[in-house]
């Protein structure tokens, strides 16, 4: 998998081709064993995340979707992302920022429209920004923090496809 180029990148990702059927690649995840991870699998969907003891509130965990349109060729779509509830919340302030600079906005647009001094809720928009700008940073320390793990959840689906032979060119 190639180094992730593109800095803004909350949640990287990738895809590889391989020379194989979908029924071997699926078989190699379902047979794999690794002690520092925990392999889940339903249907062409793979979660594997960290043993609970190796789990920080950084740890990132890696979806892989399998998937083939033609004989012969597999495709890998991976993901890496934090937990998965720990994103939800973390969307969840995002949306709540926003509606609140939204709502701010509509009543500074009002006081102005009426001549009212509007200077109060100005400064709330700007603080709202500021956290929007907060929980960027705060984002990016994670993965920032993460990124250890993310090597070796990388390494451990190399090793896993290293039997296959790719066709293109991971991005």
């Amino acid at each position: 998998m190639s180094d992730l180029t593109n800095e803004i990148v909350l949640r990287p990702r990738f895809r590889i081709s391989l020379r194989t059927n979908l029924e071997q690649l699926e078989t190699v995840f379902d047979s794999v064993t690794a002690n520092s991870f925990v392999i889940k699998r339903l249907d062409e969907h793979i979660f594997i995340t960290f043993r609970k003891a190796e789990i920080t509130f950084w740890s990132p965990q890696l979806h892989l979707e399998l998937s083939s349109f033609e004989e012969g060729v597999s495709n890998i779509r991976g993901v890496f992302g934090p937990n998965p509830t720990l994103w939800t919340f973390f969307m969840f302030l995002h949306f709540g920022v926003g509606t609140l600079f939204i709502i701010l906005g509509i009543f500074a647009y009002s006081n102005y429209s009426l001549d009212k001094d509007i200077s109060l809720w100005l400064a709330g928009m700007f603080f709202l920004v500021v956290i929007w700008f907060a929980l960027y940073a705060f984002g990016r320390l994670g993965r920032a923090k993460g990124k250890g793990q993310m090597e070796q959840l990388k390494q451990f689906v190399r090793d896993t496809i290293a039997p296959f032979e790719r066709i293109n060119n991971e991005s």
